[in-house]
């Protein structure tokens, strides 16, 4: 019997995973929860094999509760389940623990094939995640979306972290409110960010605010 711990803030996508998993006999779904800190406090990694673990959680991201579990329970094996196929989420996921990295949007029956590769000893990717990695060992230099953050752009994020609007932070650094702008929009564009909330999400997910909070 494989025992599956499953982390996914999307209520709905929780259950239908919970009902798929439980409806196989060599399954037993053994606690769910929407956020990685309930997960935590729960301290119920002894009680399972496998740990499904959505990526962009709310508060905690799933890489650290991927890390701190394989910190508490190294003998958890656990599995991105997610939207991003991005080369630096993939890697920030499998430096973190992960034996391997579903995309959302897999079949059923990928899922399941997974889980059992992941117990036997595999590394289970979807394909796409597969080839992307293949790519960065191939070639010299690493695709055009996963250029890093640097230096300057880590450091205005900061200060947006901080609940600074533009004027401030333009203040700050010496530049003006539209160049600040500027700078956010790229930033976006390279975390691959919709909004605010959603990018500072994606840069401490990343490693960029670690320490940073929301505001």
């Amino acid at each position: 019997m494989i025992r599956i711990i499953v982390v996914e803030d999307d209520p709905r996508l929780l259950e239908n995973l919970a009902k798929l998993l439980q409806r196989r006999e060599d399954f037993e779904v053994a606690a769910c929860y929407s956020n990685a800190e309930d997960a935590l406090a729960a301290n119920l990694w002894q009680a399972g094999d496998v740990l499904i673990s959505d990526i962009d959680l709310p508060g905690m991201s799933g890489i650290e509760l991927i890390a701190k579990v394989k910190e508490v329970q190294p003998e958890v094996l656990p599995l991105a389940y997610t939207i991003y196929e991005d080369r630096d989420t993939v890697f920030a996921a499998l430096t973190a623990g992960a034996f391997g990295y579903l995309v959302k949007g897999s079949s059923p029956e990928t899922l399941e094939t997974s889980i059992r590769e992941l117990v036997r000893g595999g590394a289970p990717m979807s394909p796409s995640i597969a080839r992307r990695l293949l790519d960065r060992f191939l070639q010299d230099s690493p695709p055009q979306e996963s250029v890093a953050l640097s230096t300057r752009e880590v450091g205005l994020l900061k200060l947006v972290a901080q609940g600074l609007i533009y004027k401030e932070i333009g203040e700050q650094l010496g530049i003006s409110p539209h160049t600040v702008h500027t700078h956010i929009k790229n930033i976006y564009g390279k975390l691959h960010a919709t909004d605010r909330a959603h990018a500072l999400r994606r840069a401490r997910m990343l490693g960029y605010l670690e320490s940073q909070d929301e505001g």
